[in-house]
């Protein structure tokens, strides 16, 4: 894993405490894109499941880990995909 890899691990780990936490780099997928960096990292897929997602909506749950992830979305990270649970979701 790269850095922003890494930065987006220690951010969500700190923010939430997850239960589970998959990060996939999903950049050479992107290649030629828009946004796409020759060494990758540019997009992201994420599963992230956390009791602090109990009883929010799919979309604050979004909000919740996009801001999270504010430095990095203002900046090298061109797209990321979030899949957030909250324990005993599916």
């Amino acid at each position: 894993m790269g850095a922003i890899s890494d930065a987006i691990r220690q951010k969500l780990r700190s923010a939430f405490s997850p239960s589970r936490l998959e990060i996939e780099d999903d950049s050479a997928r992107h290649a030629g894109h828009a946004g796409a960096h020759p060494g990758g990292e540019s997009h992201f897929n994420v599963l992230i499941e956390s009791i602090a997602f109990a009883g929010a909506s799919k979309v604050a749950r979004q909000r919740m880990v996009y801001r999270a992830l504010a430095e990095e979305l203002a900046g090298p990270l061109h797209a990321l995909s979030v899949k957030a649970l909250a324990p005993g979701d599916s």
